[in-house]
């Protein structure tokens, strides 16, 4: 399978190297150095410069001639302004002769500049999400996830989470013990914990500059079903419940009770894809105490039920996300 990522000037650099070592790692891993053919695909003659001042020599560039594509990956550039019209054509007349496609962060925004993503659902780093709505109105824009399949397509946040959108497509190519094995190796989750959100509690659990707020976030993200009350969070901090929430907030811009229902959101959202245990076994692990109450959350903070939740989602990654 020959693995296209076109590299753009300014390419975040972990937007070509982190699906590359991916591919690279499963066919070493195969034991076929020809399973996957990685190529970098430039748009000018030269050296692509890319973040972190790293120099890419491509593979390729769109001015060859062409040749076949499996799958085809466009790399976002952090701090673009303007988008070379020949790449937008060489886009147009290749995205239809390859299997699969999509981008990487601001990769999305030369795919959207096609026009061949107009009402397709898709993802980009949050910090770009805004801008992307603006200029391409007919996108379905949904910065929460780290990346989204839709059909043929995929789009992912951006950075590591190309990381993550690799290890997608290889489980989908060799099955999940082939993906489990590179993620091992790796040293990464082949699905992240708090589920393939942007805004997981998992990651807000770094932000805290307190050691004893990052105790309390760890807690609350291992003790989902006990009494995760102010009053109780506090005592285990070994504070005053008023000065415990006034130091949480501080340090996290969220109050205890905000992260918690963030902490126990994710965990249900996780456990309805990763897992068939019953809603309501869910709801009483995740913290929720009824299925009511769990499926007020979801329709408070996702606009849909557990089990319509399940249903989308869990049939989207059996099935390759919509393939």
């Amino acid at each position: 399978m020959r693995i296209v990522i076109l590299a753009p000037p300014g390419v975040q650099s972990l937007d070509v190297v982190g699906p590359a070592e991916v591919f690279w790692e499963a066919a070493r891993r195969l034991g076929d150095p020809g399973a996957y053919e990685v190529q970098v695909m430039g748009t000018a003659d030269g050296p692509v410069l890319g973040t972190g001042s790293l120099r890419f020599l491509a593979d390729r560039i769109i001015h060859d001639p062409d040749q076949p594509i499996d799958t085809l990956l466009i790399g976002g550039d952090p701090s673009f302004n303007t988008i070379d019209p020949a790449v937008i054509a060489w886009l147009r007349r290749r995205v239809p002769t390859v299997r699969r496609y999509g981008s990487i962060c601001t990769g999305v925004f030369l795919l959207a500049a096609t026009g061949l993503l107009d009402g397709r659902r898709v993802t980009t780093h949050w910090e770009c999400a805004d801008k992307l709505r603006a200029e391409y109105p007919n996108l379905i824009v949904d910065d929460d996830q780290i990346f989204i399949r839709d059909g043929a397509l995929c789009t992912a946040a951006g950075v590591t989470s190309g990381i993550d959108l690799a290890l997608s497509l290889l489980e989908e190519d060799h099955g999940r013990e082939l993906a489990l094995l590179v993620a091992r190796y790796m040293v990464m989750f082949l699905k992240r914990p708090g589920g393939q959100s942007q805004f997981s509690a998992h990651l807000a659990a770094q932000t805290a500059s307190r050691t004893t707020i990052q105790r309390s976030q760890q807690y609350v993200l291992e003790n989902l079903s006990s009494d995760l009350s102010v009053e109780s969070l506090a005592v285990q901090a070994g504070m005053s419940p008023r000065n415990f929430a006034r130091i949480f907030r501080r340090d996290t811009n969220r109050t205890p009770a905000e992260f918690v229902a963030a902490a126990r959101l994710d965990a249900a959202r996780r456990m309805l894809v990763d897992t068939q245990a019953p809603l309501q076994r869910i709801s009483h692990s995740c913290g929720f105490g009824d299925l009511s109450t769990m499926r007020r959350a979801f329709l408070r903070n996702l606009g849909i039920t557990p089990l319509d939740y399940r249903k989308r989602f869990r049939s989207t990654a059996d099935a390759g996300a919509g393939r």
